[in-house]
């Protein structure tokens, strides 16, 4: 993955402010980089921007030598549904699928057979083989976050973007999900972005990158 003169600005009536100036790396096939940074840098709005959720200012990002703004908002859909996985702080898990059902979607979206099977086989990958058919409200935060998880890895994604994924764990549970996430990046190569505010998953990452005033310090 490549970035490339990232810039984001918004305009609100007469006010002008720039979230992102210029902001540019690589990422390797294969790599664990984490994304730094105080409350309001710019974190999360570079993350949705390297995945093609929003639209930058200035600027590209390249997935596998594509150009995601080149194209149309199908087309980076398609390539997300393919080659991207997410993990969100917030679970972001659908309430009235079960386990089961949530793993399965991207499965199906994506047109892969067996949606099912490899669904069921991915949350008893990560501990879940007796929550299949429970629904999102009953399962504790850990639980939804290992859901949410194996939805990601399910489609054996090139790319992972991880946003704050323990922001809404107590302390034991989000180390248990960093090492499962950890875990599942090793066993099957996907490159991963991390966005986070701690040190200590930081420096599990092979890079740390941190944004100051919308600016980016690669600090090795």
């Amino acid at each position: 993955m490549r970035a490339t003169g990232l810039g984001k600005q918004v305009n609100t009536g007469n006010i002008h402010l720039t979230i992102l100036r210029d902001v540019s790396f690589d990422v390797e096939p294969g790599e664990a980089v984490a994304i730094l940074g105080a409350s309001g840098s710019g974190k999360s709005t570079l993350l949705g921007l390297l995945a093609g959720l929003d639209q930058p200012t200035s600027g590209s990002v390249s997935i596998a030598g594509t150009d995601l703004f080149a194209l149309d908002e199908n087309g980076r859909a398609k390539l997300r549904a393919e080659r991207v996985g997410f993990v969100f702080q917030s679970f972001q898990l659908l309430p009235a699928f079960t386990a089961l059902e949530n793993v399965m979607l991207p499965l199906e979206l994506a047109g892969i057979s067996a949606a099912r099977a490899k669904a069921g086989a991915m949350l008893t990958h990560v501990g879940l083989a007796q929550r299949l058919a429970h629904y999102p409200k009953q399962l504790s935060g850990g639980e939804q976050q290992r859901v949410a998880i194996a939805r990601a890895f399910v489609n054996e994604p090139e790319l992972l973007f991880a946003d704050e994924p323990t922001g809404n764990l107590d302390a034991a549970t989000g180390a248990q999900i960093i090492d499962l996430m950890f875990d599942l990046n090793h066993e099957r190569g996907t490159t991963l972005v991390l966005v986070t505010h701690d040190q200590a998953i930081s420096q599990r990452c092979g890079r740390q990158l941190r944004l100051v005033a919308g600016c980016l310090q690669d600090t090795g």
